[in-house]
C-alpha cells in the first residue's frame, strides 16, 4: 500500500525520496526490518496472550532429556510468523503481482490448516488434531491452485532467446538484450545437465503435436507432491527449539537471492540463468518471511518461550515450496532443503524397516535410535542446542552448494 502512495506522491508532487519505493532492494530492506520488529515487539504480546489462554504444549513422554521442562510452553506461535510476514508485504509489495498474490494465498491457506489442527489439539483436547486426510486434502488443494496458476496465468512467463529472427528486436527500457521475447512455457531449472534447464512439456511429447495441451497433467501432480513433501518435512523438523525456524531462514535467504537475480534482466543475463519477469517482486515477500522467522527465533531459541505449532511449520513449508516452484528452482529443493529431506527420509526409513523386520523376524528393528533424525542425536546424548547449531551449519553448506549448482553444467 505504501508503494502505491509513494508512487502517487512521486509522480504528482515530485516528493524528494519517494522514488526510493521504486527499487526492489529498498522495499525488501524495509520489509525485513519491519517484519523483524513486528515479530520481536508484538511477538511478546502474542506469547503473553497464548499463556493467558493456556495454549500450552502437551509433551509426549519420549524419554528425552529436558523434555518435561517444555510442558506448558505456549504453542501456535506460527501466528507471529504469519502476521510479521503479511503486514510488510501488504505495505511494501506490488499487490497486483501474480507471484505475490500466490504467496499470500499460500500463507493464509496453509496457516488456516495448521491453525485448525492446533486449535483442535489445544481447545478441543484432541491430541490427534486435524485428521491426516484433511491435511492432505488441503495440501492437494493448494497444489492444484498453484499448479493451475503457473500453467494458465498469462502473467507467468519466461523470457527466452529467439534465434530465428532476421532483424534484431530492440525492446523498451534499453536494458533488455535484443533477440529476446517472453514465452509461456513450463521450462524449469535442473542442475547438473546441459544448460541447467528442462521443459515439463517434453514429458508428454509422446502425445504428438498437441502435447503442450496435456502438460498440465504432469505439471500439477508434481507441484502437489512438492508442496506436500516440503510442508511435511518442515513439520517434522519442528521438533526441537529453533531448528525449523533457523533452517527455514537460511533457505529463505537463498531463495531471495534466486528470486532477485532471476527477476533482474541484467544479472540473469550476466550469470546465464533463466530470466523470469516479475519474480523480483518476490524478494519483498521472501525478506519479510526471513525477518519474521528471525524475529520468531528470538523467542523460539533454546530454551524456547514459544513453539510455532502446525500453524507455523505447515505454513513455512508451503511458502518455501511455492517460492521454489514460482522461480523455477523446485528441482534444487532436495539440496537446498536437505535438512527437511533428511528428517522426512529418517521417518520413512525407520517405519519401513520396523514393519519389514517385524513381519520377517517377528520383532521390529530400528535403523535410528529414534526418528525424526534430530531425536536420534538427542538419544545419543547431544544437547539440543548443539544439534540445532550443527544442523544450521549443514543448512548453510547446502545453501552454498545450491547456488553453486547453477554454474555446474
Amino acid at each position: 500500500m505504501l508503494y502505491y502512495l509513494f508512487e502517487f506522491l512521486d509522480k504528482t508532487y515530485d516528493l524528494p525520496g519517494a522514488g526510493l519505493f521504486q527499487f526492489i532492494t529498498f522495499r525488501a530492506a524495509m520489509a525485513v526490518i519491519l517484519s523483524l520488529l513486528i515479530a520481536m515487539i508484538y511477538g511478546k504480546k502474542i506469547i503473553a496472550f497464548l499463556q493467558k489462554k493456556q495454549v500450552g504444549e502437551t509433551i509426549r513422554n519420549l524419554g528425552l532429556e529436558g523434555q518435561n521442562e517444555k510442558a506448558g510452553t505456549p504453542t501456535m506461535g506460527g501466528i507471529i510468523i504469519i502476521l510479521a510476514t503479511i503486514i510488510p508485504v501488504l505495505l511494501f509489495a506490488k499487490l497486483e503481482n501474480i507471484y505475490v498474490i500466490m504467496l499470500l494465498i499460500t500463507t493464509l491457506w496453509m496457516g488456516t490448516i495448521g491453525f485448525i489442527d492446533d486449535y483442535i489439539k489445544k481447545f478441543k483436547k484432541d491430541k490427534a488434531g486435524l485428521p491426516g486426510k484433511f491435511k492432505v486434502f488441503g495440501q492437494v488443494g493448494l497444489g492444484i491452485i498453484v499448479g493451475a496458476t503457473m500453467y494458465f496465468h498469462s502473467d507467468i512467463t519466461v523470457r527466452r532467446q529467439i534465434t530465428n529472427l532476421d532483424t534484431p528486436t530492440i525492446t523498451t527500457g534499453g536494458n533488455v538484450p535484443s533477440f529476446y521475447e517472453e514465452e509461456k512455457t513450463l521450462l524449469t531449472t535442473l542442475p547438473f545437465v546441459k544448460d541447467n534447464e528442462i521443459n515439463y512439456e517434453k514429458l508428454v511429447s509422446w502425445a504428438g503435436d498437441d502435447s503442450k495441451k496435456f502438460a498440465w497433467l504432469i505439471f500439477i501432480p508434481i507441484v502437489i507432491f512438492i508442496i506436500t513433501a516440503v510442508s511435511n518435512g518442515a513439520n517434522l523438523t519442528d521438533g526441537i527449539d529453533g531448528l525449523a525456524a533457523g533452517t527455514s531462514a537460511i533457505i529463505g535467504v537463498t531463495l531471495a537471492i534466486f528470486a532477485w537475480v532471476s527477476g533482474n534482466v541484467i544479472f540473469s543475463d550476466y550469470l546465464n540463468i533463466m530470466y523470469i519477469p516479475n519474480t523480483g517482486e518476490l524478494t519483498i515477500f521472501i525478506m519479510a518471511f526471513v525477518g519474521a522467522l528471525i524475529g520468531f527465533l528470538w523467542y523460539n531459541a533454546y530454551p524456547a518461550q514459544v513453539f510455532m505449532g502446525d500453524t507455523g511449520s505447515l505454513t513455512i513449508g508451503g511458502i518455501i515450496a511455492v517460492i521454489a516452484i514460482a522461480i523455477r528452482k523446485e528441482w534444487l529443493i532436495p539440496i537446498l532443503c536437505g535438512i527437511f529431506l533428511m528428517e522426512n527420509l529418517s521417518v520413512v526409513m525407520q517405519v519401513s524397516w520396523f514393519k519389514y523386520t517385524k513381519k520377517k523376524y517377528g520383532e521390529g528393528r530400528r535403523i535410528f535410535r529414534m526418528s525424526p533424525l534430530h531425536h536420534h542425536y538427542q538419544v545419543k546424548g547431544y544437547h539440543e542446542s548443539k544439534i540445532v547449531t550443527r544442523f544450521w551449519i549443514v543448512g548453510i553448506v547446502l545453501a552454498v552448494v545450491t547456488i553453486v549448482t547453477l554454474k555446474i553444467r
